[in-house]
């Protein structure tokens, strides 16, 4: 045994993963030298063919002394280390807890959602609510087979060993996007992408904004005060006119009434 051999095998965690030798061979599995203190076994149930398919009859049809071969910690016992030639899953379902947040790749499409592969025994599902905010006709109009995605998981159902996850859930709410864009377009901002039909609105909003600027600008109190003024004294000047012009037709007519009854006989 190496020199600081020791430190090394009690840092030895479950899924860590070694290349050990064959050292022995039994009817119940094979005794692995994996430079750990405890010794290390694997198990007959624990040893795979090259052909996974196939079952394992005899240790000694799969391995042989002194061969190296890939293993994996399954346990850690007192006095001895279980190994697999499985390798472990990432994920176990103790593992897999609500609120978390995973990364996989999209394996399968249904017209009800998206599977996707996070390193679990079963894939998870996306339902079609929980792709994207807003409506979603059909999974691929968000997502395809093979993309990489992270999402959220909202339910684990161990008994049905079901894991319900969620790309919206990380997404923020469209409430929180409008507000961003209202604050950034008073701020001078550049413009940010607007919902749908948000161009239409901001067609209507121009056309009302030129309507207005096109309008004359009111008057302000002195213009209509100067203005009433100007008006009584044309109103005055027009009433004087009118009645010198009436008197001088009444003098006129006074006159010439005069003149008629002189020259009366």
């Amino acid at each position: 045994m190496a020199p600081g051999m020791e430190e090394k095998t009690d840092q030895i965690k479950p899924k860590m993963k070694f290349t050990g030798k064959v050292v022995k061979l039994s009817l119940a599995g094979a005794l692995i030298d994996i430079g750990s203190r405890q010794p290390a076994v694997l198990h007959i149930s624990q040893i795979t063919a090259k052909d996974k398919a196939d079952a394992i009859k005899r240790v000694e049809d799969v391995l042989e002394v002194g061969q190296e071969l890939d293993v994996w910690v399954r346990r850690v016992r007192d006095d001895h280390i279980e190994l697999t030639m499985n390798e472990p899953l990432p994920l176990e379902w103790r593992d897999i807890k609500e609120g978390m947040v995973v990364k996989g790749k999209v394996v399968r499409l249904e017209k009800f959602g998206a599977f996707v592969e996070i390193g679990a025994e079963r894939p998870g599902l996306i339902h079609i609510s929980e792709l994207a905010q807003g409506y979603v006709r059909t999974p691929d109009e968000v997502v395809k087979e093979g993309d990489e995605v992270e999402a959220k998981v909202l339910e684990v159902i161990k008994r049905k060993k079901q894991i319900k996850l969620s790309i919206k859930a990380l997404m923020p709410e469209l409430e929180n996007i409008t507000l961003v864009e209202k604050t950034e377009s008073h701020a001078g901002s550049k413009p940010a992408r607007r919902k749908k039909g948000g161009q239409k609105q901001h067609e209507r909003e121009a056309d009302l904004t030129q309507d207005e600027t096109s309008q004359e600008p009111e008057p302000t109190s002195m213009q209509m005060a100067w203005e009433a003024a100007m008006e009584r004294v044309k109103t005055q000047k027009d009433d004087g006119e009118t009645r010198k012009s009436k008197g001088v037709s009444q003098e006129q007519e006074d006159i010439l009434a005069r003149t008629l009854e002189k020259k009366q006989p």
